[in-house]
């Protein structure tokens, strides 16, 4: 289990403060107060330590907590000893329980007066589904927060050392999601030919073959540089570097496994420049003291 350094200091004071303001925000709502609260917590891409402090402090505030399979065991056992823990994970065409579902057990267990924490990995707001889950705990008149994580972007890249924008390089970023509602491939690489963007693809390692060739075949150079990055900000996170147009048959060789992000851009090839001064490549850290 990672050991992290003791932020109680700190979450106390903030939560004299943020909990009177929460509590004071209820009372001017016309709201009733035989409701429940839900919080959707961003867990991050995986690395305990890079949870927030807000999310940690409604984590062990929680009398339910429905998490996903991307939340690891360490950040799991942060939650509070008593709440009832509900796994609802879902993987590529594996689905512990429909999104309905889901939905409605965030109902359910707020209109019983709890504190209900959806505890998913990433940000819930980035390809998370949480803007679903919130217009249905709406609804129901049921009072919501949502607290950012670090997006799996933005962990992979910083870990890698492939910054997503540079100015030398990309000036805009695009999250793209391989694959739209029900499944459907998300096949239109019209607006993801820009030399100068940094696109990052979110679910779609099992779709890399054909997502290469059709970028290729709407005009993306077939030199662009492209990244493979598994396991994002884990100590087993993998780093596999290519080109538009061989990535796809080193990914066939390397088999690096899911979850796995995907980055495409000029800003790629920044990864080699950096990598013999990069701690978290070389798995190494500096130990800081928190006082």
């Amino acid at each position: 289990m990672t050991h992290l350094p003791d932020f109680t200091h700190i979450s106390a004071a903030y939560d004299s403060t943020g909990q009177n303001n929460v509590e004071n925000r209820l009372e001017n709502t016309q709201l009733t107060h035989d409701k429940g609260v839900v919080y959707l917590v961003g867990a991050g891409s995986g690395d305990p330590e890079l949870l927030t402090l807000k999310a940690l402090r409604v984590m062990q505030r929680a009398d339910v907590v429905l998490y996903d399979s991307l939340v690891s065991e360490d950040i799991l056992d942060m939650c509070a000893v008593t709440a009832e823990k509900i796994f609802v994970g879902k993987r590529r065409a594996n689905h512990a329980l429909p999104q309905e579902g889901i939905n409605e057990l965030l109902v359910k267990h707020a209109l019983a007066n709890k504190t209900v924490v959806r505890l998913k990995g990433g940000d819930p707001f980035i390809f998370g589904r949480g803007g679903e889950e919130i217009q249905e705990v709406v609804r129901h008149g049921i009072c919501f927060e949502s607290i950012p994580g670090i997006t799996a972007a933005s962990a992979a890249a910083n870990r890698a050392g492939i910054p997503l924008t540079h100015r030398d390089h990309a000036q805009s970023v695009q999250f793209v999601t391989a694959c739209k509602k029900l499944g459907a491939p998300n096949d239109d690489y019209s607006e993801l030919l820009d030399s100068t963007q940094t696109v990052v693809f979110y679910m779609g390692l099992h779709r890399l073959a054909e997502m290469t060739r059709g970028l290729m075949a709407a005009g993306r150079d077939k030199e662009t540089p492209f990244a493979i990055i598994s396991h994002a900000s884990l100590p087993t996170q993998q780093v596999l570097i290519g080109t538009l147009e061989d990535i796809a048959e080193q990914q066939a060789s390397a088999n690096l496994p899911t979850p796995a992000l995907l980055i495409m851009g000029e800003v790629v090839n920044l990864h080699q420049e950096f990598a013999q001064y990069n701690l978290a490549a070389l798995n190494q850290t500096l130990e800081v003291s928190c006082v």
